[in-house]
């Protein structure tokens, strides 16, 4: 298995990963709740996942084992699908409230549509 193949799976882990946070995330919203250690911890997960999808693509572009001619939009995407959560964080100022649990599954939802535009601009 090549590291092509490796970073291709590891996206549709990243893609399960996050449609999960998002409905976690709706649940608890829902049921009155705020963020939780438990959410935040699997949003540190989370970013881990992001973090080391990214440092794998950048591995795989600079050393040319990938095929990225002119869709450099895919790696936009990886850059902003790793700044979304500490954007939140940093917007909400670390709150734990019912309506950042709020923020944070819609946020979640919005980079489930990033890394699906991500994995549909892969080479």
């Amino acid at each position: 298995m090549g590291l092509v193949e490796i970073h291709g799976n590891l996206a549709n882990t990243a893609l399960l990963y996050t449609i999960a946070m998002a409905l976690w995330g709706l649940w608890r919203y829902f049921r009155r709740q705020g963020v939780d250690g438990s959410y935040w911890g699997a949003l540190a997960i989370a970013e881990v996942l992001y973090v080391v999808q990214g440092a794998l693509g950048a591995f795989i572009f600079f050393s040319g084992a990938g095929n990225l001619t002119g869709r450099y939009i895919h790696i936009l995407y990886g850059v902003v699908s790793v700044l979304v959560a500490p954007g939140i964080f940093m917007y909400t100022r670390g709150e734990a409230t019912r309506r950042v649990m709020l923020v944070y599954s819609v946020g979640f939802l919005f980079l489930v549509g990033i890394i699906l535009r991500s994995m549909a601009t892969a080479g």
